[in-house]
């Protein structure tokens, strides 16, 4: 989906394809069938935003057989479908029943990881569509917070710098712009906003960037405002921004609170849990953690790192975050030119959603996904964007 910003320049809106993992480039066209152009048909569009997740072997498949990736493309074109973004966060396994700390590796100080980066990058310029010049791909944050000390952060950074340069040599090559976005996540040594300004001004080339995911966002408790403002004032590009929201739990003091939390806590991903008190963040890497004994202060709020539907928050006594979603947006895309023209819904836990709230096939799940977009359309719209053809 695109949208004209009053300032002339055009945004796109898409949903990432995570939230139905394919390994394999027979997997990635199989769900654009299956999933995405059912999703388009929903939404009356002749043309849908995807943001795709490649694994490594679908990668590698597309990426050293130019036949390939043609015929991915023209798939795209076929389904009116078009993508100008990639998730590249997951390397593998996304769909494995448990994936929990194994999303955070290789971490960028591996070399599998600008590989397997810079691949995506190539494949996006081809995916591209033939009026886009640029493109953007989301990424770890460097790395989980155990996985090494200064000299592998360095690493991490090093790794970054390179892969900054080989865009711009992709560009020369092929005219297409790709850029990365570090997406900020709870545990990991890029936690927050603020945590991503020193590596990013460090390694000093637009290329390399932040990806806001207003879930993390608000896990971690971050002003939209605030957060944004830094990262103008330090010269942060916003890549791209992932539309999500987090689960809120206003007084998980209390016994009919914590049972409601429990039924989100689950054995595939990690759901990191945070509250703010007067002394700073806390938290806990997972739900279950956090809900066994005095883990974390109960007196204050707690937000939990599970992406729920944008459109459909949980019952009482839950909330979801959405407002923080809303408030990043208005400074996103709402002042006078946007920070990022690139926005992704990304609600991957439909799956582990408790049971009563999940989909119980593809065409609910299609129901779904296209409800959350129409919300996100209607908050574009509401900030003065224009939705395009």
């Amino acid at each position: 989906m695109r949208f004209r910003h009053p300032d002339g320049t055009v945004v796109h809106l898409a949903y990432c394809t995570n939230v139905h993992p394919a390994e394999t480039l027979d997997g990635v066209l199989a769900q654009l069938r299956d999933h995405c152009e059912p999703v388009r048909r929903r939404l009356g569009r002749d043309r849908l935003g995807i943001g795709l997740w490649l694994a490594r072997d679908a990668a590698r498949a597309l990426d050293t057989d130019p036949v390939a990736l043609r015929t991915l493309r023209a798939e795209l074109d076929r389904r009116g479908l078009e993508v100008v973004t990639l998730n590249g966060f997951p390397y593998q396994g996304f769909g494995a029943e448990e994936v929990k700390y194994r999303v955070y590796k290789p971490d960028w100080a591996d070399p599998e990881r600008p590989a397997h980066t810079l691949a995506l990058a190539r494949i996006l310029a081809v995916l591209l569509p033939d009026d886009t010049a640029e493109g953007s791909i989301s990424t770890l944050p460097l790395a989980w917070r155990t996985h090494g000390g200064d000299d592998r952060v360095e690493a991490c950074r090093g790794a970054l710098r390179t892969l900054a340069e080989r865009l711009d040599a992709l560009e020369d090559l092929t005219g297409r712009s790709i850029r990365v976005g570090l997406e900020p996540e709870p545990g990991c040594v890029v936690e927050t906003t603020g945590d991503a300004i020193a590596p990013l001004t460090a390694i000093g080339h637009d290329r390399i960037g932040i990806c806001v995911d207003t879930c993390h966002l608000a896990t971690s408790f971050e002003d939209p405002h605030t957060a944004l403002d830094a990262l103008t004032r330090a010269g942060v590009p916003v890549v791209k921004s992932q539309l999500s929201a987090a689960l809120h739990a206003e007084h998980p003091d209390r016994p009919h609170v914590r049972k409601a939390l429990a039924a989100f806590a689950e054995p595939r991903f990690l759901h990191q849990t945070r509250v703010r008190t007067a002394t700073g963040l806390h938290g806990t890497d997972d739900l279950d953690e956090a809900l066994r004994g005095d883990t974390l202060p109960a007196t204050t709020p707690w937000r939990a790192h599970f992406h729920v539907p944008l459109h459909a928050a949980p019952t009482a006594p839950l909330t979801s975050t959405l407002p923080v979603l809303r408030a990043a947006l208005a400074r996103l895309v709402g002042g006078p030119h946007p920070l990022t023209r690139h926005l992704e819904v990304e609600t991957y836990t439909w799956q582990a959603l408790p049971p009563a709230l999940r989909p119980r096939d593809r065409s609910r799940l299609a129901d779904g996904i296209a409800a959350e977009l129409t919300l996100a359309r209607d908050l574009l719209t509401d900030l003065g964007l224009k939705e395009l053809p």
